[in-house]
């Protein structure tokens, strides 16, 4: 068997540049950190880690989208914990205002902060984020929800709410619910004096003493008084009916009917009248307003105590109302520690398969490279070996 010199030298270059590749090859995936540089090197691998960057990506603009969602959150939680404390701040005016002792220039002297402090809440619910987006939007609205009228306040964006997703919250709440649903009276039922009364009677804003008695009607307590005796008729004016008559009038006794019952106080006189409706949706704005007129018009003690339990009892209501508010976007924005907590550990995951499938073992690529080396190394002895072995060399 023969072989050329030639065939020997053709051999010797090509182990000698396979090598050479080898050694290029390995130098380069321990400078990119990666045993995948390009798809050809593992394809099924590179489609994976492909597929890892893609979701990674994902989740980081989920991520900022919930963010901005959070921020918004932020904002309408703060401003609901500063309309909060408005509210309780009118709420002591009103309370103040009750004072018996306080002239009608002082209760005007109160009504004036009352109404600085209702437009301090009109603001508040008109606030906007960092984007110009209002708080308080409900389903959108470029511009400001509420619009303050001559005939009251009315919501001008779109009711609703919407739906917090798996990894997205809304990023506005819904304005009509908080501001804008608020029950007049007790929630059920509305006691008034009538505006004719001359005598003292006035009322508490009453209690449901049986859901199912309940009518829903409209109801007239009308006193009658001879000589010392006081009785009153409670009719109802929806069905045209007389309810009870010739009922005696005790001060501080309870009068009961059609499952409610009110507690009255004072002295009536004859022909005044106690009128019952059943509560209408009012808003917190004209919760404040109304409280402010009463106070501030309020005539005679009786009509001033009528006036500040109403007023209460409807701050109350709209107090309850900013307070589930807040304590929903406080949920929200605990949702969304956990929404951010549950995406840095998808993140994490992702990332890991994604090294898995492309990054190098750094202790296993630098064995690989001395390998290598020394492989390179030895073609490279080989070959110069190889350049002496000629038949020239042998003769003389």
């Amino acid at each position: 068997m023969r072989i050329g010199t030639s065939n020997l030298h053709d051999s010797a270059l090509e182990l000698l540049f396979k090598r050479q590749s080898d050694l290029a090859t390995q130098q380069e995936k321990l400078g990119t950190g990666l045993r995948v540089n390009r798809p050809s090197d593992d394809p099924i691998a590179a489609a994976q880690a492909e597929r890892d960057r893609v979701r990674i990506t994902r989740v980081e603009v989920d991520q900022r989208a919930l963010e901005v969602q959070r921020n918004a959150l932020s904002g309408a939680e703060s401003a609901l914990g500063d309309a909060t404390e408005m509210v309780r701040k009118i709420r002591e005016l009103v309370i103040a205002a009750g004072n018996p002792g306080y002239s009608a220039k002082d209760r005007t002297s109160l009504a004036a902060q009352m109404t600085s402090m209702r437009e301090q809440l009109f603001t508040l619910a008109n606030r906007a984020d960092n984007n110009g987006v209002p708080l308080f939007g409900g389903l959108g609205s470029g511009a400001a929800p509420f619009f303050d009228a001559g005939t009251g306040v009315v919501y001008q964006a779109t009711p609703g709410q919407r739906a917090a997703g798996s990894n997205s919250l809304p990023g506005a709440m819904n304005g009509q619910a908080i501001w804008m649903d608020v029950r007049s009276g007790n929630g059920t039922f509305l006691a008034a004096l009538a505006p004719a009364n001359t005598g003292t009677v006035w009322t508490d804003t009453g209690a449901v003493t049986s859901l199912a008695s309940l009518t829903g009607h409209n109801y007239s307590i009308q006193f009658s008084v001879i000589g010392n005796l006081t009785s009153y008729d409670v009719i109802d004016t929806t069905s045209a009916t007389v309810v009870s008559t010739a009922q005696p009038y005790v001060d501080g006794a309870p009068v009961q009917f059609d499952g409610l019952t009110l507690t009255m106080n004072g002295k009536p006189a004859n022909g005044d009248v106690v009128t019952v409706a059943p509560s209408i949706q009012t808003n917190v704005f004209k919760v404040m307003d109304d409280a402010i007129s009463s106070i501030e018009n309020a005539s005679g003690n009786n009509k001033l105590t009528q006036a500040v339990t109403l007023a209460l009892a409807q701050v109350d209501s709209s107090l309850e109302r900013l307070l589930a508010a807040r304590s929903q976007a406080g949920e929200w924005l605990n949702r969304a520690d956990t929404i951010t907590s549950v995406q840095e550990a998808r993140t994490l995951s992702l990332e890991a398969d994604r090294s898995k499938a492309e990054d190098l073992d750094m202790a296993k690529g630098i064995s690989d490279f001395n390998k290598f080396q020394t492989g390179y190394q030895a073609a490279l002895q080989s070959y110069a070996q190889i350049q002496k072995l000629s038949l020239f060399n042998f003769i003389n």
